[in-house]
């Protein structure tokens, strides 16, 4: 259950929620179907895969939610196709010319009529709330995606006082002095991937994958001027992930050290199992993102 791609945003503000309060809120809103004449639809479900009925799973702290989006698929194409053979029926039996502000009337019709054939894609999103650490990690590997999540939660709430973090020194040029050879934080080692980007250079991009990321080879494209957007890494043995130069957290995994540790810790009932995940999944990320934070310099300061 671990996230595998995370956007992490600092809480900003007061959030002052027990998890009874947090659970009414989130009831309200609680995911359902689409109806017949629905495109789409977002809601909370159960963030512990279905091992418990409520909304909000919490332990030591730490507080887990789930968005669920349905869709109803409804291939353009296919639409397309409806709305000529009604536009062709109507110039054919009524001897005129159907123009745009007509044509879109017929899509919205022929949408209304195909909705309740039409097949359904479900996503779910999960976010980690820890407000004693003073951090919303959103399991998604995009900004749109995470917001989409934040925006809901905010409206369930009332208010979510949260923002991205801003440092005080542009990732991209630490990561480009890290290959340079210059100190790295403790416990965190280059791995073999990277990608650089030409300033100068409109798509000048480079990918690099299964190289000594050290090797002057490459510390002479730094030198030539590119810098590090992208880099993978792993942190004191315990997980392996890129960072990129917006801070989001790409592709993380265990490595065999933290897996081989959690097999020891392992439970045989399920929900006891997603506790310790959860619980696990918390502490590490809690502590790595203020490393991160202040490997490139600490917090910006607000205006």
């Amino acid at each position: 259950m671990w996230f595998k791609n995370i956007i992490v945003y600092r809480i900003t503000g007061d959030f002052n929620y027990d998890e009874a309060q947090l659970e009414e809120k989130l009831q309200e809103q609680a995911f359902t179907p689409c109806g017949s004449q629905d495109l789409s639809r977002y809601g909370w479900i159960s963030p512990s895969n279905g091992l418990q009925d409520t909304l909000l799973h919490s332990v030591h702290g730490f507080h887990m939610v789930a968005a669920q989006k349905e869709e109803k698929i409804l291939p353009p194409a296919v639409v397309k196709q409806k709305v000529e053979e009604k536009v062709a029926l109507i110039e054919k039996e009524q001897a005129r010319k159907v123009y745009r502000k007509e044509r879109d009337q017929l899509k919205d019709e022929v949408v209304l009529d195909l909705l309740p054939r039409a097949f359904s894609r479900f996503q779910q999103t999960r976010a980690l709330i820890a407000p004693q650490q003073g951090w919303v990690i959103v399991d998604a590997s995009s900004h749109k995606r995470a917001e989409e999540l934040l925006s809901y939660l905010r409206g369930t709430l009332g208010t979510l006082p949260i923002a991205l973090p801003d440092v005080k020194h542009s990732p991209s040029a630490i990561m480009s002095q890290w290959l340079e050879g210059q100190q790295r934080p403790q416990g965190l080692e280059i791995l073999d991937e990277a990608e650089l980007r030409d300033n100068l250079v409109e798509g000048g991009v480079i990918r690099i994958k299964g190289q000594e990321l050290l090797d002057e080879e490459f510390v002479a494209h730094l030198e030539a001027g590119k810098r590090v957007v992208k880099l993978s890494v792993e942190w004191e043995e315990q997980l392996r992930f890129m960072v990129q130069e917006d801070l989001a957290i790409k592709r993380i995994k265990l490595t065999d050290q933290m897996k081989e540790k959690m097999d020891q810790e392992s439970q045989e009932d399920q929900l006891a199992q997603f506790d310790t995940d959860m619980t696990q999944m918390g502490i590490e990320f809690t502590r790595l993102f203020p490393m991160l934070i202040e490997s490139f310099g600490g917090l910006a300061e607000t205006p």
